[in-house]
């Protein structure tokens, strides 16, 4: 893929982030009268309500994560939508990091940008076997989560449960390698975030913090990564 192509495609990922702090706020309610859980984390960047990302940091990361999958997955003919499962997962960061909430819906739209665009993509391509992996990539990633959020303390919702479930088709469909990777990472991105925030003083033991970034970021990097 061309720079300028890469370019113009880190330009959306910017607009992608700019339009999910007010699709997220809306979506949990924020900046209405309706009461919101706090993350304990507090608000980062510039403009918008004090809950949350705020639209620049969001518009930076949406950058990033656009860049880093059309260089890394510029020949791959499933990349519209694996950038459209990004977008997707935009908003949902700022859903759970400003309200601990992930809603149906939009994972519901995670689930449909990767279970209707990369089969289709498959047949066209001549990869039907790549729905294997990622069906087999949908159960054990509901399998996997289902239990740790079913062991006694856990404290993965199943909001994280259902997004783990609908990341693991396009992860599977991309290969083992991006499989394991993506399930390994989200467990420990949130160890170590626990950790720095704890020795910062950001946050208590019994501060709730949100899960799904961390799958998010975690499917990021493994379909970066590998």
């Amino acid at each position: 893929m061309s720079a300028g192509t890469v370019a113009g495609t880190a330009v959306l990922g910017a607009l992608a982030g700019l339009a999910a702090v007010p699709i997220g706020h809306r979506a949990v309610g924020v900046g209405r009268a309706a009461p919101r859980r706090s993350t304990g984390i507090g608000a980062v960047g510039c403009g918008g309500p004090a809950v949350g990302p705020r639209q620049c940091t969001v518009a930076v990361v949406g950058a990033v994560v656009y860049g880093a999958l059309a260089v890394a997955r510029g020949d791959e003919p499933g990349l519209p939508a694996l950038l459209l499962v990004a977008a997707v997962g935009l908003v949902l960061a700022v859903t759970d990091l400003s309200a601990l909430r992930l809603p149906d819906p939009l994972v519901g739209a995670v689930a449909l940008g990767g279970g209707l665009g990369l089969p289709a993509t498959a047949l066209v391509a001549g990869e039907p076997r790549r729905l294997t992996t990622a069906l087999v990539g949908v159960g054990l990633s509901l399998g996997g989560y289902l239990l740790l959020a079913l062991l006694p303390g856990a404290r993965l919702g199943f909001g994280d449960v259902k997004l783990a479930a609908a990341l693991g088709f396009p992860l599977g469909w991309l290969g083992w390698p991006t499989l394991r990777l993506g399930l390994l990472l989200p467990h420990l991105l949130a160890g170590v975030t626990v950790l720095v925030l704890l020795a910062a003083g950001r946050i208590r033991r019994d501060t709730p913090l949100p899960f799904g970034p961390a799958i998010l970021a975690g499917a990021w990097l493994a379909v970066v990564l590998t």
